[in-house]
This record gives structure tokens, sequence and C-alpha cells, in this order.
């Protein structure tokens, strides 16, 4: 066990609206139960922390009303960074200079909240403390909207995106069916490699609503010519189709869709193709093509900022994911990622574990093959059924004048 009681923790990738539950589960669980330790959170993640900026989170989580606003702020309450940790072989300065701002800090307890990069992070700082034999321990605690991170069941933060989506796709549908004109409706959703926002836009079927037309997920290459000819089937059947797609749909030879018209916004600091314009590429080949009205939508940032819409088991999982990695740390662990255990469906039951992060850092998950059908333009009902239940509940937003009040940071 770490000899040193501080806490760090920090938040890194592109924020959700459950990642401040995760830091809320982290500060309200190491003030009761390690009421000894200060927490401190790092100030636009490993990035800040390099640069010795952080704060006490003691100053800024005052009360049990803190926590509950803290719990529905969307965005990274502590600000997120891009950044992507060298190997140690090649600067070992950069590790000397976290492992100083740790000692300075007499943390023994490292938190970082993210996604795949993060993982990455915690990999190479617990590598760095075996190797000189520092005694401090990293724990990632995972967010994704994206819901690619390996072992875990699901990530916080999915949940509560493809509850917005599933609503979203619904609205959108209803939308479209106002004209009697022929209208084809494409709309884009997050996710490069995996498809797991795509699909649910599924959830919008119902008894009400037949839900999209076509799906279609970057885990199975996309054909130009049978994507139009079934819109061309589908278009004499019915004035009004909405179709989804991921940003990340590619050709058989690997070609992003949205390349085809030069629409991406270069890479980020991890080599990552910044995707846009699928949709777009889409919907100007629909109508050139058959000359309907079309309009393209891309979800984009909503899809992971409307905390106004979140899923209650979201944010009480992604809470308990930040709790238990306080316990799994006190506890002794280390080089490890908290990950959501499902236990049984209905009643549905999930718990938490930690898991070697060996086997999920720089690893991706995607939709399994056998819940994508109808020739890679649907998802079946299993996936569904794997959804529905991360999306139940709805999270009352403290209202200030008709609009939500959020927790801000006091610098």
């Amino acid at each position: 066990m770490s000899e040193n009681k501080n806490i760090l923790v920090g938040q890194s990738g592109g924020p959700t609206c459950a990642i401040n539950s995760s830091l809320a589960g982290v500060v309200e669980t190491a003030h009761i139960k390690f009421p000894d330790s200060i927490v401190y959170g790092m100030l636009n993640g490993i990035q800040g922390l390099l640069k010795e900026r952080y704060v006490d989170m003691a100053d800024q989580v005052k009360s049990s009303l803190d926590i509950e606003l803290l719990k529905r702020t969307p965005s990274s309450f502590l600000g997120s960074c891009r950044y992507k940790l060298p190997e140690i072989e090649q600067d070992e300065e950069t590790y000397k200079k976290i492992f100083e701002v740790i000692d300075k800090l007499e943390v023994g307890h490292f938190f970082y909240i993210g996604g795949n990069d993060s993982m990455d992070t915690i990999k190479k700082l617990s590598d760095y403390a075996k190797k000189i034999g520092h005694a401090c321990h990293f724990i990632g605690v995972p967010k994704t909207v994206d819901n690619d991170l390996m072992i875990t069941d699901h990530c916080p933060g999915f949940g509560s995106a493809a509850k917005f989506i599933g609503t979203v796709t619904k609205e959108l549908i209803k939308d479209a069916l106002v004209y009697e004109r022929k209208t084809v409706t494409i709309v884009e959703v997050m996710g490069r490699n995996a498809g797991w926002l795509t699909g649910a836009t599924a959830l919008s079927r119902g008894s009400d609503c037949a839900g999209p037309d076509m799906i279609y997920l970057p885990e199975k290459a996309f054909d130009t010519e049978a994507f139009l000819n079934k819109v061309d089937a589908l278009l004499k059947e019915r004035n009004s189709l909405l179709i989804a797609v991921s940003e990340g749909i590619k050709l058989a030879d690997g070609t992003f869709v949205c390349d085809i018209a030069k629409s991406n916004e270069g890479t980020d600091a991890f080599g990552h193709t910044q995707l846009a314009g699928a949709a777009k590429v889409l919907a100007d080949m629909v109508k050139s093509k058959f000359g309907c009205t079309t309009r393209a939508v891309e979800i984009n940032t909503l899809q992971r900022c409307a905390s106004h819409f979140a899923s209650a088991t979201d944010l009480d999982e992604a809470y308990a994911a930040g709790a238990a990695a306080v316990r799994k740390s006190f506890s002794g662990e280390t080089a490890k990622m908290i990950v959501l255990n499902r236990m049984s469906d209905e009643p549905y039951l999930c718990g938490t574990d930690a898991y070697d992060i060996n086997c999920i850092s720089n690893l991706e998950k995607v939709v399994p093959e056998g819940w994508i059908c109808d020739e890679g333009t649907n998802v079946t009902e299993e996936f569904i059924d794997y959804l529905r239940p991360l999306i139940r509940g709805e999270v009352t937003p403290y209202m200030d004048d008709g609009i939500p009040r959020h927790l801000s940071l006091k610098l």
C-alpha cells in the first residue's frame, strides 16, 4: 500500500455528460472514507499537471449540493487534454517531471478518467512507477461515449449519449414526415471505428416509430452502389427516409466516405483522423442521383454534452466507477482500470471490478459481427436489448430561472 494518502485526479479526452459524475464519485468517496487525504484535481489533465496546474477539490466541492450539481454538469469540470505521453525510453524527463509533482503533493493515488488514450497514460505511468520502484498507485476510470474500451461491459458516458441519439432520431423521423415530397435525411453519428453510437439510433423503434430505414456502422465496408440501389427501392415505397451513418464509415479499400469530398479536418495529437462530412457526401450523392430533397444532420458534440437528458443509470454507474477506483487503490490495487460487469438484464444488475490495464490499453472493442444484420444496413434485436437498460431513468436538473444550473470551476 502507498505510504502517501493524497489523491490526484484528472480528466482527459472528449467529455461526456457523465464524466463529472465519476469525478464526484472519486471526491465524495475520498472525503468520506479517507478524510485525512487531500484530493487534488489536475487542470487540463496530464498536460496541465506538467505545468503544475492543479486545485484542491475541497475548495471546489463544499457540500452535498455541489456534489449533485457536479454530477449534472456537462463537459469536463477540470478541463481536458489530448496529450500523448512519449515512450519512457524516448523521453524519461517528462516522467521525472510528473513524478516530481506527485512527490511534491505527497500523492499516493492517481486516477485518470478517460477513454482509450487515457488508459494508455495510466499504463505508461504505472510502468514507470514499477521501473523506479515508486509506491504511487495508478487507476483508470473509464469514460467514453464511443463505448470502445475492452473488458468492461459498457462505458460510463455511453448510455446517456445513446439515450439522446435514440430520442433525437425519433424526433427527426417525425419531423421528416410532415411533407408529401420525397425526402431523405441522413444522420451522422460519432464513431471512427466502432458503431455503438450509430447503432443506438435503433432505440427510436417502437409502437409509434419504425426507426431508421438503414443503419451503417464502420465495422462493415460501405458499398456506394448497394446504398443507392436500396435508397431507390425504398423511395418507391414511401416518401420519407431516414438513414443513420457512423462518421467513420469506409469503402472496401479503406477510404473514408467523408474523404470522397476531402472534408476531413486533419489529425489529433494521437494521430487519429478528424472526421466530418459523411452525411453531407451521401446526401449530395442521393440528391444528384434522384433529385429529391435531402438533409444532412450531424449530431456532433450534442450527443456528448446533453446533460439535461442524461440516463440516471449512466450517471449512477459513472459515480460508482469513480468510487470504486478510490476503494481499489486504497486496498492496494494499481495498474488497473475499473470495469462494469453486467450480472443480469432483467432485472438489470451491474457491478464494478478492477482489471489489468495491459489488457485494455491501446485495444478497441467494436460491435460484434453477429449484432449487425441485413447485409450491414441494420442492427439486431440483441444489440437493442444490450442498450435498453443503459438508457433507463431520468435525472432532473437543478433549474435556475428555467435553465439548468451547473457547477463552475473557481480559480
